[in-house]
């Protein structure tokens, strides 16, 4: 696989860093820079962005991401994602003010034609 299989629209599905689990959906998009490193743009429940930046390396992608919270405040973490394939990313990740006991889970499905049909 390289990197710019990686490019396109997945549905997202995870869960937070918290000793819930609490679920959440959203979209992740995927798009490469200049210098061939992915940049990321995640929309979570329809209402907060995140973005980021990372690299693609033995089937991993790392990113480190940032967003501004209800607070105001910035946060940021890293996820890793397996590839498994072009069309499925199995993740875990981190924020650095979230819960050090736990760690937050994702899993991307690409948005195809016949995803989008379904829709």
């Amino acid at each position: 696989m390289t990197i710019e299989d990686l490019v396109g629209t997945y549905n997202i599905i995870g869960s937070n860093q918290d000793e819930e689990a609490s679920d959440y959906t959203g979209t992740l998009t995927l798009s490469l820079d200049m210098n061939y490193r992915i940049k990321a743009k995640w929309l979570i429940n329809d209402s907060q962005e995140q973005i980021g930046s990372g690299f693609f390396k033995d089937n991993i992608l790392v990113i480190n991401f940032s967003y501004k919270g209800v607070d105001h405040n910035i946060y940021k973490g890293v996820v890793v994602y397996r590839c498994i394939n072009k069309n499925l990313l199995d993740g875990f990740w981190s924020e650095k003010h979230g819960n050090p006991l736990c760690l937050g889970e994702e899993q991307c499905f690409r948005i195809t034609e016949s995803t989008e049909l379904l829709n």
